[in-house]
């Protein structure tokens, strides 16, 4: 009962803040405060003091604020239309033509954003115009960039990723590389839906594309080149062994300011606009961060998460039903915050849970990013949603009911990793890593 109690005042509290349109890191500190003051005798101040200091100076964390640069930094490049002309005679002979440019390009641009929502728009801005004036069905071109666009939180580097691992203190590069199978398996069944669609509602698709000899595929295929020497120069470093994730970030900043100059659109304004898009979004999540660490700290005082993984535990359930649970409990709590807010708001409570039913965290980041990725197109709150509506001008619900199919292939992908949990584990646990630190 007491465990009941504490979880009713603390999302009464939180619910309150967010309500009224407080920060969800200011909101997280609030709600921490007021569970130390009425529940514990420790003098919150100090607490808070000394719990957002250490989660800020956090050497990992480093990676984060350096991943997303490299982000800023390609989307001010001509990245996307280079990336459409390298695809567009490959993709063409497959069911689904360029359709499937939506999905690869994400998945290609995923390895060295590590943002959904950079992803969708750098893709997007490639592909809407193209495949619109082709004459390709709307709804196919808006739902299949929603859905591949999620990829970005999977494929590293993914900024959730580095957020989980900072806060239930896992190796980076290890959630790293077990996302990668993963996230190319999604990425498959994405193509292989856009590959029916096309066969069973083949009167939909606009005519065959002009045919392209070989040599002029290989010779447009120069444009693919940039970014994919970027992606092995990126995360090869960290899958050989040679750079830690932070490192590799750093890697990534340089090569993408190298890449920018030789395309000839780095410019003092395009810099300063990627320095302080970044500065923006990385102090976003580290203040979500900090709030966390304090919540986290104030439900360990309060003994919430040993009263709750008890209370579980007393449920007997199987890691199995535990694991469809958490993904309905996250996939209706994504449909009110964003992905980064439920994973750290989260995990106070829930790791608990899954290290007691004996359930490997390396598995459980690449199981998490899959359920928070459907958040990214749930209404309301879905980010992607509020993207593809800015550049398409089309009313939310017909952008979330054209990527319910991508929706439930995700939900397919749940319990491929269930019934798989090699797909995440097997190549973390067989490739040399060095520690973050």
């Amino acid at each position: 009962m007491e465990g009941i109690s504490l979880t009713v005042v603390f999302l009464f509290v939180l619910f309150l803040l967010l309500g009224t349109g407080v920060w969800v890191g200011l909101a997280l500190m609030g709600v921490a405060w007021v569970g130390m003051e009425l529940f514990t005798t420790r003098p919150p101040g100090d607490s808070m003091i000394t719990t957002i200091w250490s989660s800020s100076s956090s050497w990992s964390l480093t990676a984060l604020p350096l991943f997303i640069w490299m982000g800023e930094i390609l989307y001010r490049t001509r990245l996307s239309e280079d990336m459409f002309k390298g695809l567009a005679p490959w993709m063409a002979p497959l069911p689904g033509k360029l359709l499937h440019t939506n999905i690869v390009g994400c998945t290609i641009f995923a390895a060295v954003s590590g943002s959904s929502a950079a992803t969708l728009t750098t893709v997007g801005k490639m592909s809407i115009p193209a495949l619109r004036a082709r004459g390709y069905p709307e709804y196919m071109t808006i739902g299949t960039l929603a859905g591949a666009a999620t990829l970005g939180l999977m494929i590293p580097p993914s900024l959730i990723l580095i957020v989980y691992g900072v806060t239930i203190n896992e190796s980076i590069t290890k959630l790293f590389i077990a996302g990668i199978f993963p996230g190319l398996l999604l990425a498959g069944m994405f193509m292989g839906y856009v590959a029916l669609w096309s066969i069973f509602r083949s009167k939909e698709m606009p005519p065959a594309e002009p045919g392209i000899s070989m040599a002029r595929r290989i010779g447009d295929s120069v444009f693919l080149i940039p970014v994919i020497v970027l992606v092995l120069f990126v995360i090869g470093s960290m899958y050989t062994g040679f750079a830690t994730a932070t490192e590799a970030a750093a890697f990534g900043v340089v090569g993408a300011l190298v890449l920018a100059a030789l395309q000839r659109s780095l410019t003092w304004k395009t810099f300063g606009e990627s320095l302080m898009g970044a500065t923006r979004t990385s102090c976003m999540i580290a203040l979500i961060l900090a709030g966390a660490a304090f919540l986290s700290l104030s439900m360990g005082f309060t003994g919430l998460p040993r009263a709750l993984a008890e209370w579980i535990a007393s449920l007997d359930l199987t890691p199995t039903t535990l694991l469809i649970a958490l993904m309905i409990f996250y996939i209706v709590i994504g449909c009110f915050l964003d992905g980064i807010s439920a994973v750290v708001l989260t995990m106070a409570v829930v790791e608990p849970m899954i290290r007691a039913a004996g359930i490997d965290m390396i598995w459980f980041g690449i199981f998490i990013v899959v359920v928070v990725e459907m958040a990214q197109i749930t209404p309301p709150i879905g980010f992607n949603l509020f993207v593809l509506q800015g550049m398409t001008r089309h009313d939310i619900g017909y952008i979330a009911k054209t990527a319910v199919p991508m929706f439930l292939i995700m939900v397919l992908m749940v319990f491929v990793l269930i019934a798989f949990p090699d797909l995440a584990t097997w190549l973390p646990e067989n490739m040399r890593t060095r520690p973050d630190g």
